[in-house]
């Protein structure tokens, strides 16, 4: 910490909780001394929070959000603006890279038991944030008004159609308009680059404070503050600073070296972070080939087609998806394991969390392709093991044998 006149400080202090402040969530806040690579990604999502912000900034000084103005307005910012190019590559990326973060963040958490007790509300804050989440890139999608942009937000927007008495208001309130046009260009726009990041920015504040009121958790799954020395502070802890802000440093430079590589050498990744057909101006008029959501959202979309229409209506598509977001709220009361960690966990829940991650890369796979038999059906199979580990956990994980909890921090 930077070392500041006494008085200075007081006067500070006196004023607003700046010393507690330090304390309570950086020198006097206690993590684990185990942790391991998997607990960096939650100070990278934050990172390329950051990112985001900053880079989204200048870009909306020279974007027009105007149905005929908003696609030359990206390109002129690609070619005639001054690093114009890098801070539009650098926004593009950070949204895919955010959710490979957040992804592999959630996934640790599924190993480690991070959502059970105390952390329940802990890990309610954070799936509140992943679909904050996903509604800002959703209708940051759509901005750029390339055709892959303006029909993947036209599909995505008519599925809420099929909702039974309310659908075809719903839609019309979401568009502003009875088709996707200027003016939900402009309402997208305006929710991208004001109302969600602020409601970002918050609930990332919340669940900062809800992580540091009960702890982090650790590869063991056991609980520091069990174990405290003469003064209260816990055996198995170091302060967050300097330690562990050194860590995550180390973390986030290789993190940016990736990043920055994947910006000046394959910024489109083969068509799955930017689309061949996002680089064609948006043509109400004509229809892609193949119409498929970035890939962040293509599990989601492969279970959505799984399910067949009823009655010649896509509502239980429509409810299946929704479900697959959701049900992840859930967790802390589904899983009735005597441990967190897959560290002590029996072989049926490991086998039942690598078949989940295998069904969620295989949906994400299949929701970028065209549907076909062949495809509808393996989707279908992939989506009956996405939702038997959530459904079925409270019973694998009662009868799953459990290896014992050490009363202490192992290396």
């Amino acid at each position: 910490m930077i070392k500041l006149p006494g008085k200075l400080i007081g006067w500070i202090d006196e004023r607003f909780p700046l010393v507690s402040t330090w304390k309570t969530h950086l020198s006097e806040y206690y993590a684990p001394k185990n942790f391991n690579f998997w607990y960096f990604f939650g100070g990278l999502a934050l990172l390329v929070l950051v990112i985001q912000i900053l880079s989204g900034i200048f870009l909306t000084m020279n974007y027009k959000p105007d149905a005929q103005l908003a696609f030359a307005s990206v390109e002129y910012i690609m070619r005639d603006v001054q690093w114009g190019w890098i801070l539009r590559y650098v926004h593009s990326t950070g949204a895919s890279m955010f959710f490979v973060v957040v992804y592999l963040h959630m996934f640790r958490g599924l190993m480690y038991g991070s959502y059970r007790k105390p952390r329940e509300l802990l890990w309610i804050i954070g799936m509140i944030l992943y679909l904050a989440l996903m509604a800002e890139a959703f209708m940051g999608y759509l901005l750029p008004w390339g055709q892959m942009s303006f029909w993947g937000a036209q599909v995505i927007v008519n599925l809420f159609s099929s909702v039974p008495y309310i659908g075809h208001d719903l839609a019309i309130m979401i568009r502003g308009d009875f088709v996707v046009s200027d003016t939900t260009l402009n309402r997208f726009f305006a929710l991208h680059v004001i109302a969600v990041p602020l409601m970002l920015v918050g609930i990332v504040f919340l669940h900062i404070v809800a992580l540091h009121a009960v702890g982090s958790n650790n590869p063991d799954g056991i609980e520091i503050k069990k174990n405290k020395d003469a003064n209260g502070k816990p055996l198995d802890g170091i302060p967050f600073f300097p330690y562990m802000v050194a860590k995550d440093a180390v973390a986030a430079v290789l993190f940016l070296m990736v990043f920055t590589a994947v910006i000046f050498f394959s910024p489109e990744i083969g068509g799955y972070f930017l689309e061949d057909n996002n680089f064609v101006p948006a043509n109400p008029m004509k229809t892609p080939e193949h119409i498929a959501p970035v890939w962040y959202f293509t599990p989601y979309y492969a279970i959505l087609r799984a399910v067949p229409p009823l009655f010649g209506s896509q509502f239980p598509g429509v409810v299946a998806m929704g479900v697959a977001t959701l049900i992840f709220f859930l967790l802390p009361w589904l899983d009735r394991g005597r441990v967190k960690s897959i560290r002590y966990r029996g072989p049926i829940y490991k086998a039942f969390l690598a078949s989940f991650v295998v069904s969620f890369i295989g949906l994400g796979w299949l929701g970028m392709l065209p549907s076909t038999p062949t495809y509808t059906v393996l989707s279908r199979i992939l989506s009956v093991v996405y939702f038997a580990f959530f459904l079925l956990m409270p019973w694998y994980t009662r009868i799953d044998k459990c290896k014992p909890e050490p009363d202490r921090l192992t290396s």
